[in-house]
């Protein structure tokens, strides 16, 4: 499945009041693409602890993500393979898990603005960072 894995921080804009950068997050997003539970996990506690969302908004903002977008777990092996992608690539733990989970999903695209614009992950993942590109 080629296609699109969003990074936490393209989804948080979504919420943000960057009109510019929120426009050009819900066009992507408008297109379909996947997350993981990772990205979840990392939505809840940006909503909780920087937004101040309640529990009943938390849960409404990551029922909306997980409606548009596809969801992929987050497994042991997944795990193993970001230990490596992180030990490879210089990434962070929670970035490499994020990209271990697309490139399992078999995305090609990974957009992120806080990982290394234009990085391959393998032979197969791109990182783009979606705010340094024209729409």
């Amino acid at each position: 499945m080629a296609g699109s894995f969003f990074d936490t921080n393209v989804l948080i804009y979504l919420a943000s009041g960057d009109a510019a950068k929120a426009d050009r997050a819900e066009t992507l997003v408008a297109s379909g693409g996947a997350i993981s539970v990772q990205v979840l996990n990392e939505c809840a506690n940006v909503a909780r602890r920087k937004m101040r969302l309640s529990w009943s908004e938390t849960r409404e903002m990551l029922g909306a993500f997980t409606d548009l977008l596809t969801v992929f777990p987050l497994t042991l092996e997944i795990h193993q393979a970001g230990l490596a992608l992180a030990a490879r690539y210089g990434l962070s733990v929670y970035d490499a898990m994020i990209a271990a989970s697309a490139v399992d999903a078999g995305c090609d695209t990974l957009w992120s603005e806080d990982m290394q614009h234009g990085m391959m992950i393998g032979e197969g993942l791109r990182i783009i960072d979606p705010f340094r590109i024209a729409p």
